[in-house]
């Protein structure tokens, strides 16, 4: 029995959405590490760059599953007024200009992370390759077009809202 579309990609999503929460906690102990250990004289070296990094991830993991949730800022007072029709085609049509943005995004950073890869680029202290996490976020921007995707059907099978 194969598993419904919507299940993995909210499987996926709340995977992902973890691994930025244990990341997030990472960068946290981290720099609270880093800050009491400079103080002492005996600063972490690398921090800002493990922090950086790791935010890049936290945000690409962390945009599916706000997405599915819904958890993002919605501008609901313009589309009140409109009839149930227009409101489903408005936001077919915002879901749509996303669907391509997020798929612009994605197709560049799977280049810039060809990019980097090819030329070996790392890091300038602890010397980490940077293809990973952009390979990791234009995944996660793909994943963010399935999840536009999946919008746009419940919006046409009214069981969006």
């Amino acid at each position: 029995m194969m598993a419904n579309p919507s299940s993995i990609l909210r499987f996926i999503s709340k995977l992902l959405n973890i691994i930025a929460g244990i990341a997030v906690t990472f960068m946290m102990f981290l720099t609270v590490a880093d800050v009491l250990l400079r103080a002492g004289g005996h600063p972490i070296i690398g921090t800002f760059e493990i922090v950086s990094l790791l935010l890049a991830l936290v945000i690409g993991f962390g945009i599916p599953q706000v997405s599915l949730d819904r958890g993002h800022v919605y501008m609901d007072f313009l589309l009140e007024k409109l009839s149930k029709r227009a409101k489903n085609m408005m936001n077919t049509f915002t879901r749509a200009l996303c669907l391509i943005l997020f798929a612009f995004i994605g197709y560049k950073l799977f280049s810039v992370g060809a990019r980097f890869h090819a030329s070996g680029e790392v890091s300038p202290t602890i010397m980490l390759p940077f293809y990973p996490v952009a390979y990791c976020v234009a995944v996660c921007c793909f994943l963010e077009c399935w999840v536009f995707i999946l919008d746009i059907v419940r919006i046409w099978r009214d069981q969006y809202e």
